[in-house]
């Protein structure tokens, strides 16, 4: 399946019954008996946003809503996400320790001081280095996008985040 949508794993046999997906290692049903999906599939089922751990979390700020991008360590997309300004820190408090990375401005050191409080590394890029990684139109979806890429590269320059004093 695709970000979050489960991917079947049964199949059916010539009567249409489900029976289990083909297993090497033999299959066993979940605690509690055979769980059948709405398809009527035997087994659990796996969803790609569970499976890939997210590495890089790039944000794109703006005045109300943030487009926020997750990537796992290979490159591939986790998850595409336009949240509120609300929703942002609720959002990110459960993900596992991952790399958040924005592009350099005022407001990124006031929401870096509170992503780091939840245990994720934040990168903040100047903005001029973020501009090359732009690979469609310049909207604010394809920006989260490119500062995610850019934040992957071993070579990239960063900002330190500063403390509320210092700014």
């Amino acid at each position: 399946g695709l970000l979050g949508r489960p991917a079947c794993l049964g199949r059916r046999s010539a009567r249409g019954r489900p029976e289990p997906p083909a297993n090497p290692m033999g299959w066993m049903p979940p605690a509690g008996g055979i769980a059948l999906c709405q398809g009527g599939c035997v087994g659990s089922h796996i969803t790609e946003e569970a499976s890939m751990q997210v590495a890089i979390i790039g944000i794109d700020l703006a005045k109300r809503t943030f487009q926020v991008h997750g990537a796992a360590a290979d490159g591939s997309v986790v998850f595409r996400k336009k949240l509120s300004r609300e929703r942002l820190l609720p959002f990110l408090a459960p993900q596992p320790s991952a790399i958040v990375a924005m592009e350099a401005c005022a407001s990124a050191h006031h929401w870096g001081r509170e992503i780091m409080s939840f245990g994720h590394e934040v990168r903040l890029i100047p903005p001029i280095y973020v501009k090359p990684f732009v690979k469609r139109q310049k909207n604010d979806a394809a920006d989260a996008e490119a500062i995610t890429e850019a934040a992957s590269r071993p070579t990239m320059r960063f900002v330190a985040v500063k403390s509320a004093e210092q700014q």
